[in-house]
């Protein structure tokens, strides 16, 4: 049919990605989002209003993707150059597309009515396409510059970063202490979110211009900061935030208590066929309690059903959100709302406004928790105050305890503590406004400096952090900046 651009906002609704049915996909560890057709993509970019002012590209989206000119091209065919487009702002556009909440769909201003312009599953289709058509090629520079840069880490931001700097000209090697490189990419999100074969599928294409990947070795325990310091003319760190916050009550000391990432780690790890240490960590059978509402628990949710929970129990310290925008949460800031991830979708139970007490256990293994429900209450100084409701306390059963309450940031000890690198209030890793750390020719970028936050986030300050490398390095650069956005 012949779609009026003009109006396409207001005749053509939203359409999300079919899915497989939560009893196909809980049998398998496979990506179950199914695609769809170019038509109908071209339909759902219609609806986009090519604002005069896009909130989506300036506002929303931490690597200024260039939403509304992308979106006019799908819908008007030119597959190539939306490709190319999309490539201008970011270096793994197959990635976010798959993992990311979509900053710039709640920045639309389509979704003032719920009704948002599917921007993710546009970008996706438009990558997978390019890649389809055989139009993602190896970039290896045209000029060596006879710097070399050491990336420690190989997640988002270290990936991001080394092939930012390699196309600048630079030798870049990556260091990484896992057997593959992807960092929490690899072994933190699980398949059924992001297959691996996308990951290898990028990384070969690193390869082929010249990035040097060297797994397995930890730098500040395999070999010393300072010697890969002295031997590189910029170091650059990317080794995210790694320490997980614990939850210090009595009974902690039980076994079956385990943070989320090793249970995530340990199950990607065994559908790779890779090695792990530690005890196995495995929900066949069990009552699974998760304690953390956010995204990692509900990766662990989805994990454990697939894995045979009895049953899955995820309880949350916070109120239960709304199910829409409250008054002070207007657009376009994020929309703090009640979500339902895909995991949820596949089974489970969920519980807010609950405190646990104390960890229960019998033979030294965790059977339950004593728990007691929280009333809240804005102060008024406009902060959230939590009281335990009298009397409710209550037992949950459970027979494996997986802890997603965040990261509290980066590991000192070992590799930065020996760098000697400043931290900032937040224990981070502080940076000046050239991302360059206390220690000269050392920078950061990605979880280590901003804290947990998203994988968008972590390549765009990556992508900022290596214009100012090469800066540092040439003294000018034609790498492309990053300006973030305001966090709203």
């Amino acid at each position: 049919m012949a779609i009026d651009r003009v109006t396409a906002f207001l005749e053509i609704e939203r359409k999300p990605a079919p899915k497989q049915s939560p009893a196909e996909r809980l049998h398998h560890y496979r990506e179950f989002v199914l695609r769809r057709s170019p038509t109908e993509l071209q339909e759902q970019a219609a609806r986009c209003m090519n604002c005069g002012t896009p909130f989506c590209h300036g506002l929303g989206c931490p690597l200024d993707n260039i939403i509304p000119e992308f979106n006019d091209l799908v819908f008007n065919g030119r597959w190539r150059e939306a490709a190319d487009m999309l490539h201008l702002t970011n270096n793994f556009p197959e990635i976010t597309g798959r993992v990311c909440p979509a900053l710039c769909e709640a920045a639309c201003i389509n979704a003032i009515d719920g009704q948002a312009v599917a921007i993710r599953d546009i970008e996706l289709a438009i990558i997978e396409h390019a890649f389809e058509e055989g139009w993602v090629e190896p970039q290896p520079p045209d000029i060596l510059t006879g710097k070399r840069v050491a990336i420690i880490g190989s997640g988002p931001a270290g990936l991001a970063a080394a092939q930012q700097l390699r196309r600048a000209g630079h030798q870049v090697v990556v260091f990484e202490k896992a057997e593959k490189p992807g960092g929490l990419l690899r072994y933190g999100i699980p398949d059924f979110k992001l297959e691996k074969w996308v990951l290898d599928r990028r990384i070969a294409q690193m390869r082929a211009e010249g990035v040097s990947f060297k797994s397995q070795v930890e730098v500040g325990k395999d070999v010393s900061a300072t010697y890969i310091k002295r031997r590189f003319d910029a170091l650059c760190l990317t080794i995210g935030a790694g320490q997980p916050r614990d939850l210090n009550i009595a009974g902690r000391e039980l076994s079956g208590i385990h943070f989320a990432l090793d249970f995530l780690q340990q199950n990607n790890r065994r559908l790779d066929g890779a090695s792990f240490e530690g005890p196995e960590i495995h929900a066949a059978g069990k009552r699974v309690v998760v304690i953390g509402g956010g995204d990692t628990g509900s990766d662990c949710v989805g994990t454990a059903l697939r894995q045979g929970a009895l049953s899955v129990q995820q309880i949350e310290l916070l109120p239960k959100p709304p199910d829409a925008r409250s008054e002070d949460n207007p657009w376009p800031q994020w929309p703090f709302i009640l979500r339902t991830s895909t995991s949820h979708e596949e089974g489970g139970q969920r519980d807010w406004s609950i405190n646990t007490l104390r960890f229960i256990g019998e033979d030294s293994h965790v059977t339950g928790l004593e728990c007691v429900r929280l009333a809240w209450e804005k102060t008024p100084a406009g902060q959230m105050k939590m009281t335990p409701i009298p009397g409710s306390e209550f037992f949950l059963p459970a027979d494996l305890v997986l802890l997603a309450m965040g990261f509290v940031g980066p590991v000192h000890e070992g590799l930065l503590d020996s760098l000697g690198v400043a931290y900032d209030a937040r224990g981070t890793v502080k940076v000046d406004e050239n991302m360059m750390t206390s220690v000269p020719g050392v920078f950061a970028a990605g979880d280590v400096n901003t804290g947990a936050w998203l994988v968008v986030g972590a390549i765009a300050t990556s992508r900022r952090m290596a214009r100012r490398v090469d800066q540092y390095l040439m003294g000018e650069s034609d790498l492309p900046d990053c300006v973030l956005p305001p966090r709203l």
